[in-house]
């Protein structure tokens, strides 16, 4: 079994407040971790899919108050909004009792609800913890396995698939339920043809700039519509709007959001791309690396900020990273391939920010300096270094 970094955010969490959320998208091992971390303590599991657990919890005050010693993990807890407002009671009778952290672990498929619903109710009683697909941080550095990961994408059955086109297979099925059940759950009634080919579209340009108006001309339906569709796909945890950075630096900024499909197994999925050598000569293959370096590097860094950096001017960044007070603003170039160098676009951004570290990060996995204060890393020792 694969051990993600995750794990140790969410007993960090566990220690600091009555409750912990982890959310992240469906079928990312949420529940698998969830279960690991109940072997390890006494607890009881409830699967509010399941008929059966729901209905465990007809009088829920009176099922708290009998697992009132134990952690009471609640899976798919979007199935049982009312709940919230029980679990905020039932946190601070313990509270009153001098028990204080531990009480609750709660997982949601999406944001959406589970964020709306407890953050009215549990302000103050609750951490949050994002669980992400697999990254390169969390893999073995061989080559091999990196490639296998960036190509399939971080969810556990696609990334431990047989071959490839099983892989593909399990990621088509993902794309297929999310536009089937998941959407018209939490959100507005789409037509899952329509989202389809946005969410394609969005792969083709995968961290381009937002342009809705050119999106929305592609769907025939209105640019205000074309956003509202994505805010959705952001709210599931699939989408990511990475903003601009909004700097004092006396130049023109571009002020659009990029856009990324957040596992690039899943941008693989979308272009029928199957195998590497597919992927090797694809347009999408530079584009795709990126978003694979960008979801990894955030993930090794939860709690920082990040945006990107474009002036009119020409200075250019792919990723900024506002770490803690020591580390500062950290700039960091992605560049697939095995010898990178510092692009015009580079040395003027760093000129404009004056940041505390300077990365380029490729493909290999050596660290060394490449210009004046810029040196160039790969992406898991990158990722290893944030985290520490």
């Amino acid at each position: 079994m694969l051990t993600r970094d995750t794990e140790g955010r969410v007993l960090e969490a566990l220690d600091r407040q009555a409750a912990a959320a982890i959310i992240g998208p469906r079928q990312v091992g949420k529940t698998t971790l969830a279960l690991k971390i109940a072997r390890s303590r006494e607890s009881v599991y409830l699967d509010l899919e399941a008929p059966r657990d729901l209905a465990r919890l007809q009088a829920p005050e009176l099922f708290l108050e009998q697992h009132s010693d134990k952690l009471v993990i609640l899976d798919e807890i979007h199935r049982a909004p009312s709940l919230f407002q029980v679990l905020r009671g039932a946190i601070d009778r313990s509270r009153r009792k001098g028990r204080r952290t531990g009480l609750f672990l709660i997982l949601g498929s999406a944001s959406i609800e589970l964020l709306r619903q407890s953050g009215e109710t549990l302000a103050g009683r609750i951490a949050y913890v994002e669980m992400t697909p697999i990254t390169a941080g969390e893999v073995p550095a061989e080559r091999a396995v990196q490639d296998r990961l960036w190509l399939r994408g971080g969810f556990p059955d696609s990334y431990l698939a047989a071959s490839d086109a099983e892989s593909l297979a399990l990621r088509e099925d993902f794309i297929r339920t999310y536009l089937e059940r998941d959407v018209p759950q939490f959100g507005p009634r789409i037509p899952a043809a329509t989202l389809r080919r946005l969410w394609t579209m969005l792969a083709h340009n995968q961290g381009q700039l937002l342009n809705a108006s050119r999106l929305a001309a592609g769907l025939e339906v209105s640019a205000p519509t074309v956003t509202r569709y994505i805010d959705l796909l952001v709210d599931l945890l699939l989408v990511r709007r990475l903003e601009p950075l909004h700097a004092n630096v006396g130049k023109r900024l571009v002020k659009s959001p990029k856009v990324y499909v957040r596992d690039a197994g899943l941008v693989h999925a979308l272009l029928r791309i199957e195998t590497l050598d597919d992927l090797s000569g694809h347009p999408v293959a530079g584009a795709s690396w990126e978003g694979f370096a960008i979801e990894t590097l955030i993930a090794a860094a939860p709690g920082a900020g990040f945006s990107f950096y474009r002036t009119a001017a020409g200075a250019e960044v792919d990723l900024v990273l506002d770490l803690d007070a020591r580390r500062g603003r950290w700039l960091v170039e992605i560049k697939r391939g095995l010898a990178p160098a510092a692009s015009r676009g580079l040395l003027h951004a760093v000129q404009d920010l004056r940041p505390r570290r300077t990365v380029v990060v490729y493909s290999g996995d050596e660290a060394y300096p490449i210009a004046a204060d810029i040196e160039a890393c790969g992406l898991r020792r990158l990722a290893k270094l944030l985290g520490d």
